[in-house]
C-alpha cells in the first residue's frame, strides 16, 4: 500500500487510514481486533482513534474505542508496526461527563490536556502516541458543517491556543506524544498554530483532519492550499458522507443495522434534498464506469495531493475490504471531469 509523508516528520503513513470510532458501539471488542488483523494484512500502518469515542458519543462508552485498541496491542504486541494517533476532546457541553472534576465542559487548557493524554495511554495500554490531535477548536469558530465564519466575542475564560499548544509541546518533551495535529479547524486556526511554532518554540502542527468527501469539497477552498504549500496535509474523514455514497440509502432505503438507520438524528447532513441529488449523480456516474460507488468515492479522496491519508471507518470486514480495495484504484481524467461536472451543477450540498 502506498505510504505518504506525515508533515515534516519521518513518518511514513499508508494512504488508508483505519478509522475506530465505531468498535464498542456499532463493533465489539472482537470485531475491532479483527479490523486490526485485516487492514494490517493488506498494508495499513495507520491508525486513528480519540478519547470521546465510541461514536455517537455518551458517557457510557466514553473511552472505550481506545481500550479497544489497548487490548489488542497487549495481545499481539504489535505496537511497533503502526502508527498510532488520537486526540483530545474540546469544550461541548454534551460532554459534562469529560473530567468533570476541572470544568463543567472538557477544556484545552493545560492541565486538561496533559491529564486526557495520561488517560488515553492508559486506555490504550501504550508509552506513547505518535500522533496527538485537537479534536476540534477551543474558541467559537465555524466546524461541524457550519460553512460560513460569522464573527463573534471570544467567550470568556477561552483558553488561546498557544496555551494548549505550550502544553502538548509538554507532551513531546516527555516522550509521551511524537508529533501533534489539528482536527475540525479552519485555514486561520491552521495557519496560526503554524505562526506559533515559528515565533513561540511550541511543536509544529503536522496534519489537519476535517471532513473531506464529494458532498462536501469544502477543504478545498482554503485548507488544501495551506497542506499543499505548508506540508501540513488532510487527514480525510468521512469519505463516504456517512456511508450515503455508497448508495445503500439510495430510493429511501434504510438498510437494517447501518449507521443512518440505526441513529437518524444524524441524517440531515449529507441527505438532504441536495445531498440525495448529489448522490444520485455520483452513484449513477460510478456505475457507469463499472465501479462500485463506494470505491470510487474512497478513490476520489485518495487521489488528492494535499491529502496525506483517508480515514475510512468500517461496521463490517466486508465493508472494509472495499476501502482497502480503493488504494488500488486510480480515477482516469475522463471520470474526474465528470465528477467536477457534478459538483459544478451542485456546489457543496453537504458542508
Amino acid at each position: 500500500m502506498e505510504k505518504r509523508r506525515l508533515g515534516t516528520t519521518d513518518l511514513d503513513v499508508s494512504v488508508i487510514c483505519l478509522g475506530t470510532m465505531t468498535w464498542g458501539e456499532q463493533n465489539t471488542e472482537a470485531d475491532g481486533h479483527g479490523q486490526l488483523d485485516r487492514a494490517l494484512a493488506a498494508g495499513v500502518n495507520f491508525v486513528d482513534t480519540a478519547e470521546m469515542y465510541s461514536v455517537p458519543p455518551r458517557e457510557e462508552t466514553y473511552g472505550r474505542t481506545e481500550e479497544i485498541i489497548g487490548t489488542w496491542l497487549k495481545t499481539t504486541g504489535r505496537r511497533n508496526e503502526i502508527i498510532l494517533a488520537s486526540k483530545v476532546a474540546a469544550p461541548s457541553p454534551r460532554f459534562p461527563y469529560i473530567r468533570p472534576h476541572i470544568d463543567s465542559t472538557p477544556r484545552l487548557d493545560r492541565i486538561s490536556v496533559l491529564e486526557a493524554c495520561d488517560a488515553s495511554l492508559k486506555r490504550l495500554q501504550t508509552d506513547y502516541i505518535d500522533l496527538y490531535q485537537v479534536h476540534w477548536p477551543e474558541r467559537i469558530t465555524n466546524f461541524f458543517g457550519e460553512l460560513y465564519y460569522r464573527p463573534r466575542e471570544p467567550q470568556a475564560g477561552e483558553v488561546p491556543l498557544l496555551e494548549t499548544l505550550d502544553a502538548l509541546g509538554e507532551l513531546v518533551k516527555a516522550g509521551k506524544v511524537r508529533h501533534i495535529g489539528l482536527s475540525n479547524e479552519t485555514p486561520w486556526g491552521v495557519m496560526h498554530a503554524l505562526h506559533l511554532a515559528e515565533t513561540a518554540g511550541v511543536p509544529r502542527v503536522q496534519s489537519v483532519q476535517n471532513p473531506f468527501n464529494l458532498l462536501n469539497r469544502s477543504y478545498q477552498v482554503g485548507l488544501a492550499e495551506v497542506s499543499w504549500r505548508e506540508q501540513c496535509g488532510l487527514l480525510a474523514y468521512s469519505p463516504l458522507a456517512f456511508g450515503t455514497l455508497s448508495g445503500k440509502y439510495e430510493g429511501g432505503a434504510q438498510p437494517k443495522g447501518s449507521r443512518l438507520t440505526i441513529y437518524p438524528s444524524q441524517l440531515n447532513r449529507y441527505l438532504s434534498p441536495q445531498g440525495r441529488a448529489a448522490t444520485s449523480r455520483y452513484v449513477a456516474l460510478a456505475r457507469e464506469y463499472g465501479l462500485d460507488p463506494a470505491i470510487m468515492a474512497h478513490a476520489f479522496v485518495n487521489q488528492q495531493r494535499f491529502v496525506t491519508a483517508n480515514i475510512i471507518g468500517a461496521t463490517s470486514l466486508d465493508q472494509l475490504d472495499v476501502a482497502l480495495k480503493s488504494a488500488e484504484v486510480t480515477l482516469p481524467t475522463e471520470l474526474l471531469k465528470a465528477i467536477d461536472a457534478i459538483d459544478a451543477e451542485i456546489r457543496l450540498p453537504s458542508p
